[in-house]
């Protein structure tokens, strides 16, 4: 397991302090194809989290190469906008393609990508995949991604509910993923209006959301004094439900604090 805190993060001159913890595990698994990244500039700070596809050889390598170039463009270009966050996206993926063009036995790797990047005065994320963000505010969540899979268009058809994609049966039959195509189509999402002390948000991998449900994070959220502290009580849950040969789990927990 790799669990680790980082002191709360002022950006000068504002009056609002980004508290982060990230967590990412093999739970039954030898290997972990997750990975996870952060950057904290002047006035803004990037979260990125993707998972190598377990079908695909070189998961563990796709998902290290997208954060990796999705945490240096930002660190590029840290402005909070729609252009500068799909150029991080489409650099992540691209950087899994040239690889897989360089070497390959690795030309059918695949990893998903979600990605915050937030300053105090705004906030907005993208996503290619199954892996989610959460949005709380004054701890209830306001929104959440919307898996690039199969479950998620039945439940878009109507067919079942959003908390039956936990169990489906089709819930790895992804529709979107980085490595797949050389135009990659992101999903982007912006927090309407500024940042605020009480929001907090939560990026997590399929093998970490799909043991913890909506209502249990905003519970544990709730009960705990920090980010580190609401990733562990999470992360219990996980170990109590998982089976012994569960996924990978990861996850990224922020919490926007008054200065």
């Amino acid at each position: 397991m790799w669990l680790r805190m980082l002191r709360p993060f002022q950006f000068r001159g504002a009056k609002i302090v980004f508290e982060t913890a990230t967590l990412s595990a093999p739970g039954g698994r030898v290997d972990n194809e997750d990975f996870v990244g952060y950057r904290m500039g002047e006035g803004s700070g990037c979260w990125a989290l993707a998972d190598g596809l377990g079908g695909h050889r070189g998961g563990a390598v796709a998902s290290r190469l997208a954060v990796d170039a999705a945490v240096i463009s930002f660190e590029e270009n840290p402005s909070i906008a729609e252009d500068a966050l799909n150029t991080h996206i489409v650099r992540a993926n691209r950087s899994v393609l040239e690889r897989q063009a360089a070497e390959p036995e690795l030309a059918q790797m695949r990893t998903t990508m979600v990605m915050l990047i937030a300053s105090p005065g705004a906030a907005m994320w993208a996503h290619a995949g199954d892996s989610r963000l959460y949005w709380l505010r004054n701890g209830k969540i306001q929104e959440q991604t919307r898996d690039d899979s199969v479950p998620q268009r039945l439940v878009d058809a109507g067919e079942i509910s959003a908390d039956q994609i936990r169990h489906h049966e089709d819930r790895s039959r992804l529709l979107n993923s980085l490595g797949a195509r050389e135009q990659v189509a992101a999903s982007i999402r912006q927090m309407p209006g500024a940042v605020q002390p009480s929001d907090a948000f939560l990026l997590a991998s399929d093998g970490f959301w799909e043991c913890v449900t909506e209502p249990e994070m905003e519970n544990d959220f709730s009960t705990a004094a920090s980010s580190e502290a609401w990733i562990g009580k999470m992360e219990a849950r996980v170990k109590q439900r998982a089976a012994a040969d569960h996924d990978n789990y990861s996850a990224i927990a922020v919490r926007v604090l008054k200065k």
